[in-house]
């Protein structure tokens, strides 16, 4: 039998987004589909390619940008027609998992009003930029491990945290946060030595995930000097079960903010590729942020080219993102310590005042962006909730 998937013209997941995923129909194996509407289209039914059997849009992504247009038209073609009923499956009857196996994951600090905030959090006596951070993008290597899909609960981190005498004790972070940002998922894979040039970013990076890089800041705060972020962020990482591919956001292309000074030869842009994309930030429910990434110093082709640029290789399935995504207005700010001014401004939600994350607090972070037509496209979502901590040493 053959069925025409209908979706609403406000659909955020029309025929000009089709983001990819993995999913298992009850009782079955998991396998790539994609998103139309609330159903997800079986790939390995509908196009008849055993490649799509599969538990990681791996191989699809190593197959490179031809491959990955030829795809999208085809699906494009059956999305107006009719399809295999047997294919299409309703969101709330398949399970989803990590649409890719992550091979390494860096994070980016690549939004200036962000870095300007934690500077005056932090160093309120000196200039809240370091001196190098508007020559090339700060990052950091992740753990990959941890990356989680979205709606995986998030056991509250213990560590070592600084006392008022000066010293540290160890138990549950009491300052846990959180990070809205983007990914970037690397499709074909580049060689030890060889770096990547910059106008290489669309030919290698398949498509964007939104991200939620949960943060334990008062662990990260005993710990980060001098070599920075380790156990006060490698505990969770949540992605979107949806990875919105780079040819669903042509229309979201924007130019850079201007860069000051003008960035080092292999850093200067080629083509534009700053994103017109927002985001709202949920607590329990409530809205209460709303992060711009048109707002982003520093674009992912320039993430690309600055993490490859000492000969560092990358694989299929690597992952970057972009680092906290903020505004210069308090209701643009992408993670609570910034929304809370560093807990002395609590924010208001359900009617309490809140600073940092409790046991049995949930997040969720949505976005959206300019299609080709009226409508705007989606980039799923990021959820988790908070469970208490598993263990204290004291």
């Amino acid at each position: 039998m053959k069925t025409r998937v209908e979706v609403p013209a406000e659909s955020l997941f029309g025929p000009d987004n089709l983001p990819y995923g993995v999913f298992a129909p009850e009782g079955k194996d998991f396998r790539v589909g994609v998103r139309l509407g609330d159903q997800v289209i079986d790939l390995a039914a509908t196009l008849e390619d055993s490649m799509f059997a599969s538990s990681g849009l791996d191989a699809f992504l190593a197959q490179g940008p031809e491959r990955w247009n030829e795809v999208r038209e085809q699906v494009r073609q059956l999305v107006d027609d009719e399809i295999d009923s047997g294919a299409v499956h309703s969101l709330t009857d398949v399970d989803l998992r990590l649409p890719v196996h992550i091979g390494d994951y860096v994070d980016f600090y690549a939004s200036v009003d962000h870095a300007t905030n934690l500077g005056r959090l932090f160093r309120p006596d000196s200039e809240p930029l370091l001196p190098n951070w508007r020559h090339l993008p700060v990052g950091y290597h992740g753990r990959a491990g941890t990356v989680v899909v979205s709606g995986t609960e998030v056991v509250r981190p213990c560590g070592q945290r600084k006392t008022e005498s000066g010293s540290p004790d160890f138990g549950p972070s009491r300052r846990l946060d959180i990070e809205a940002e983007l990914g970037f998922l690397i499709g074909v894979g580049s060689q030890r030595g060889a770096p990547v040039d910059i106008g290489e970013f669309g030919d290698r990076v398949f498509g964007v995930t939104l991200i939620n890089d949960w943060s334990a800041r008062d662990i990260q705060a005993w710990e980060y000097q001098p070599l920075g972020p380790f156990l006060g962020k490698s505990f969770a990482t949540t992605i979107s079960a949806w990875v919105t591919p780079l040819a669903a956001l042509e229309a979201a292309r924007i130019p850079l903010p201007e860069q000051s000074p003008e960035p080092l030869p292999y850093l200067r842009e080629t083509e534009r590729w700053g994103l017109d994309i927002d985001l709202t930030v949920a607590w329990n429910g409530q809205p209460v942020s709303h992060p711009p990434y048109a707002r982003m110093y520093w674009s992912p082709a320039q993430m690309l080219a600055h993490l490859t640029a000492n000969g560092a290789s990358t694989r299929t399935g690597d992952l970057y993102a972009s680092g906290t995504i903020s505004g210069p207005d308090p209701s643009q700010r992408g993670s609570f310590i910034e929304l809370s001014w560093g807990g002395a401004e609590p924010v208001m939600v359900n009617g309490q005042k809140r600073t940092f994350l409790e046991d049995g607090d949930e997040v969720t972070i949505t976005a959206s962006a300019p299609g080709p037509h009226t409508a705007r496209i989606g980039l799923g979502e990021v959820r988790g909730r908070i469970l208490p901590a598993q263990r204290d040493l004291g």
